[in-house]
């Protein structure tokens, strides 16, 4: 049986402090990016979103034409595009040329959008936004596959609308489907067997995950499909370092601004007793890592053990520590949690432990080895001597 390895990526919404630069903001994301393809991860997702400051990538499908030219390898998806924002044949045109300009290195991730006021700026209803996403993506699928499409709503008129051209990627790309609490993710999922981006640390998630991706399984059953784990991208966040007091110093410079941002969103979330470490608090709750290579490797398998072994885990940046920082950290979990997910070095050590029970005989054939060589120069030698 061939078992796929696990993925690893990014998943960049971001999340930006209002006390930077943000055209230097704009720069460090795609940088980021860059290092990521030189280390060798395999996905980078990037987040749409309209207001609130912190994450500031309004056009996931801009960011993502800029980096693909910066890069060469690494897998760029759109995390999420809100469709409801959106006219479907707009959405579906965009992605087709992504799709040729990265050579088939898009992914395609869609949402009903998470931030209420960017649907309000828009005159959007939310209760409507679920319901408009599977709307959206069936038209989607449609143009995809070359049809024409007639149809009208509430928010979107098609008159024969269909694609000039058809995905670089038989028959489209890989689509994922943000999940979350609501089932919506799962149905979509299952109905259409697309992937599905859901955040996986927080403890309290973890009821919904499972209950999700049972209902997407199960909905896929209906279709004649079995859903895989490789089809899962689990998201949360995580910056590690050489020790865990290391990596908790290193968070000090952003990891308050992270707190006040997602508290200033969902009031309350976020409740930390008084007296206590807040970095200490929220690793004690599981809502993500801060430590080391081996603190990562748990919390992942962790998460393989509830969710498949093939899962693709996504760091969800969240610009806890500063530039370099940063940078290490996604150096250290390549370098250091990679290889213990993927027992890529199980032969290397199999190897040297074989060396190593067998070290006192090899010890004693290298000694009568150089004894024989020593012995052999000196005869050599002597023997000369005698010629002349």
């Amino acid at each position: 049986m061939n078992i796929g390895k696990p993925r690893h990526g990014l998943f960049l919404a971001p999340y930006h402090g209002l006390d930077e630069n943000p055209t230097t903001l704009f720069q460090q994301d795609l940088e980021l990016i860059e290092w990521l393809d030189r280390l060798g991860y395999d996905e980078a997702w990037i987040g749409e979103h309209h207001s609130a400051g912190y994450e500031m990538i309004s056009s996931p499908e801009l960011f993502i034409a800029y980096a693909a030219a910066r890069t060469s390898r690494i897998s760029l998806g759109t995390g999420v595009v809100s469709l409801p924002y959106h006219n479907p044949l707009m959405v579906a045109n965009r992605i087709i040329q992504l799709d040729h300009m990265t050579r088939g290195r898009i992914k395609f991730g869609v949402g009903p959008g998470l931030l209420i006021q960017d649907a309000t700026m828009l005159g959007i209803d939310p209760a409507t936004q679920r319901d408009r996403m599977a709307d959206a993506i069936d038209i989607i699928m449609r143009l995809f596959r070359g049809e024409k499409v007639t149809q009208k709503s509430d928010w979107y008129d098609l008159n024969e609308a269909e694609v000039q051209v058809l995905p670089f990627q038989k028959p489209y790309p890989e689509i994922c489907v943000a999940s979350t609490l609501t089932p919506s993710g799962g149905r979509l999922a299952g109905r259409y067997d697309f992937g599905m981006l859901c955040f996986a640390t927080d403890r309290s998630n973890y009821g919904a995950l499972e209950k999700n991706w049972a209902i997407a399984n199960e909905i896929a059953s209906e279709h004649g499909r079995k859903m895989g784990p490789s089809a899962l991208r689990l998201v949360g966040p995580m910056h590690i370092a050489e020790t865990r007091e290391k990596a908790r110093e290193n968070v000090r410079f952003g990891f308050h601004k992270y707190l006040e941002y997602s508290n200033r969103l969902h009031p309350g979330r976020f409740q930390i007793p008084d007296g206590e470490d807040p970095v200490e608090w929220y690793c004690n709750k599981g809502y993500g890592v801060v430590g080391t290579p081996d603190d990562a490797v748990k919390k992942i398998k962790e998460l393989q053990a509830k969710m498949g072994y093939e899962c693709c885990f996504l760091n969800m940046e969240a610009s806890w520590a500063d530039w370099e920082q940063t940078h290490k950290s996604y150096e250290l979990y390549m370098r250091f949690v990679v290889p213990q997910l993927e027992n890529s070095n199980a032969k290397r050590a199999a190897s040297l432990d074989l060396v190593e029970a067998k070290a006192e005989g090899f010890e004693r054939q290298r000694e009568q080895a150089a004894a024989a060589m020593i012995q052999k120069h000196e005869l050599e030698r002597s023997g000369a001597g005698k010629q002349r």
